[in-house]
């Protein structure tokens, strides 16, 4: 496990355990663990910077940018429905005989929503993964330059990869099974898009701190950064935002632990829209999980207190018990 804090303007790593059982690897602060679902994040500010350049606009079709789907109830989505789980009912994942563009775009040619857009939260990959794909296109990219040139490298992330480079194998970490078996994640279609980031608990740490515009940033890009905070739609205590999800303080770890749980993530949702969408607020704990089949990392930030948490490990553990971690540190540290 590696646990990184922004505490008082100052950034802080501690590295416990081993990156690889085989060679007795220990966890250092070179060590990248896959993020999971925590990509989203990522995702989603490339979508918001596109928005900020004038290439797309979030309240638009689907279809404005993907014609193959006009006339299609795919089609018809917004953009913003996308990043929000409220497309209508898109399950958690692709059929895994999806593995290219032509087959993703007749699948969801063919897709009938059960439930009524805008009406419920059905956690999904493949939309978040839509939303990147077309945030590329409208810059004339494929996702994974777009997302290397336009967001990882303006944040001055030095060791955060879509695809780990050969040089740096040597610091990243296998995750474990259940069983104890080594295991790293295997791409698929949108997978770059919706759960592909590999990085280290200090550049995520980073990312937390320019969240919270505590870095020098293109003002375009920290007005991306703002942007994917904005409020979309209200469930029970959470609010999601694009992908973040948020909570308004003081919130308790039950709280916490609810809306973060497998219940909400494999559950449908009502959800009450916010029109238009609510701006970002300071005083909120702003939080994302992520997993792999090896992985299991959490993070969450609260802006008006300059306080963030970042951890990551190399075992997928169950959601509630991350939250508990990053909830009882930063009570003690707010004592």
């Amino acid at each position: 496990m590696a646990v990184g804090l922004v505490f008082q303007g100052q950034t802080y790593v501690f590295n416990y355990g081993k990156a690889s059982v085989k060679g007795q690897r220990l966890v250092n602060d070179d060590t990248i663990f896959e993020i999971g679902s925590i990509s989203k994040t990522f995702t989603a500010t490339l979508a918001t910077y596109a928005e900020t350049l004038g290439k797309l606009h979030l309240s638009d079709t689907v279809a404005s940018y993907l014609p193959e789907l006009a006339d299609s109830d795919f089609g018809r989505l917004a953009l913003y429905h996308l990043g929000t789980h409220t497309t209508g009912g898109l399950p958690l994942q692709l059929p895994d005989e999806i593995q290219n563009e032509a087959q993703l775009l007749s699948y969801f040619r063919a897709w009938k929503p059960p439930y009524k857009t805008g009406s419920v939260r059905t956690y999904a990959n493949p939309s978040i993964g839509t939303l990147g794909l077309i945030a590329a296109k409208s810059m004339h990219q494929d996702f994974n330059t777009a997302m290397s040139h336009e967001i990882i490298e303006p944040l001055g992330l030095k060791s955060t990869y879509l695809s780990v480079p050969s040089e740096k194998m040597a610091s990243y970490a296998f995750g474990y099974t259940k069983d104890k078996k080594p295991v790293r994640v295997n791409p698929g279609m949108l997978s770059s898009e919706a759960y592909g980031v590999k990085t280290t608990a200090q550049d995520l740490t980073r990312f937390l701190k320019a969240n919270m515009g505590m870095l020098q940033l293109d003002s375009k890009l920290q007005t991306a950064l703002d942007n994917s905070r904005k409020g979309y739609f209200q469930v029970g205590e959470m609010r999601q935002d694009l992908i973040w999800e948020e909570f308004a303080l003081p919130v308790n770890l039950q709280v916490l632990q609810k809306g973060n749980s497998g219940a909400l993530i494999y559950n449908p949702t009502p959800v009450i829209a916010l029109a238009p969408p609510a701006s970002q607020r300071p005083n909120a704990w702003v939080n994302k999980t992520g997993s792999t089949n090896g992985f299991g990392a959490y993070v969450a930030f609260v802006p008006s207190e300059r306080f963030g948490i970042v951890v990551l490990a190399n075992k997928n553990y169950p959601n509630e018990e991350r939250v508990e971690i990053a909830h009882r540190i930063f009570e003690a540290l707010s004592r």
